[in-house]
């Protein structure tokens, strides 16, 4: 069964556009299709090309709680979906000396000293819920298991207090940039998307919504530079938050066309290695760019 957010793909597009996420078809589709089937939504692509922004606009529009596990390498069950809080069970043991372990076991394994990490919350609340396993490739294999576990029934056994099972399934968004290859299983319980950089004309659909007041030959310019850098062999493509970032330092500073000293001056905004804002001073030949049709 499905979380029931959206009514349709048009639905999707209309309420995300709302909360400033321009979606593509393939976006939309796949989303309503996550929402409706009920299954984890992996999604794949460079960094910075909207796949956390994803799930932050599907909680928004859905007035849903988001809950955010990010991942890193070494993250670990106590991390990522519960522990015992020891210091609050050592202070109870200490203060209740004269009564026998067994009374006092029964007391400190309870509700109060457990430490609910992001699974566990996601899981055990009654609200809307949009789950976000962020950057799922940094995490070893041993915590995709986990998440098969969890994503499977949505539910986790504590040993010391039972099962907990969701009274009301999240919506799941696990991200990848693809660093390294998940698991076949972790998979087949998703239904995958695949986000890359988009085409010219929704990224300049998307600075002029992000960037309220910014002139649209200005615009069009950024969008145009910043497809010419992309098409160059950089160490880091500069990502759609990046390109944003740049439209919006053009516009602080009073910017109304790109010519190559704005151009030199600001291109650490977009840029985040010596090396490729070297490689793109020498390569890029602005006039060319700008004067292509």
């Amino acid at each position: 069964m499905g979380t029931g957010f959206f009514s349709s793909v048009d639905d999707v597009s209309a309420q995300l556009a709302e909360v400033g996420y321009l979606a593509s078809t393939a976006v939309a589709t796949t989303v309503f299709l996550a929402d409706r089937l009920g299954k984890p939504l992996l999604v794949e692509g460079p960094a910075g090309v909207g796949k956390t922004e994803l799930a932050k606009a599907v909680a928004a529009v859905s007035s849903s709680r988001l809950v955010r596990l990010q991942c890193y390498e070494g993250i670990d069950e106590a991390r990522a979906l519960y522990e015992w809080n020891h210091a609050k069970q050592l202070l109870r043991i200490t203060a209740g000396r004269d009564e026998t372990w067994e009374d006092a076991r029964t007391d400190i394994f309870g509700e109060e000293f457990l430490l609910r990490r992001p699974l566990l919350q996601a899981i055990s609340g009654t609200e809307s819920t949009v789950l976000l396993v962020d950057e799922t490739d940094k995490a070893d294999v041993e915590v995709e298991g986990l998440l098969l576990e969890v994503l499977g029934d949505f539910q986790v056994t504590v040993p010391e207090l039972g099962t907990i099972t969701a009274t009301r399934d999240p919506f799941v968004v696990l991200t990848s940039n693809a660093t390294r290859e998940l698991s076949e299983a972790l998979r087949r319980r998703c239904l995958f998307l695949h986000i890359d950089f988009p085409d010219p004309e929704l990224e300049l659909r998307i600075v002029k919504l992000r960037v309220p007041g910014i002139d649209a030959a200005l615009a069009d310019s950024v969008v145009r530079v910043i497809a010419a850098l992309r098409a160059m062999d950089l160490r880091k493509l500069p990502s759609v938050a990046e390109t944003i970032d740049w439209a919006r330092t053009l516009l602080e500073l009073g910017a109304g066309t790109l010519d190559e000293q704005i151009v030199r001056e600001s291109l650490g905004v977009v840029l985040k290695h010596q090396d490729d804002i070297t490689k793109a001073g020498a390569g890029l030949k602005l006039d060319q760019v700008l004067d292509a049709s």
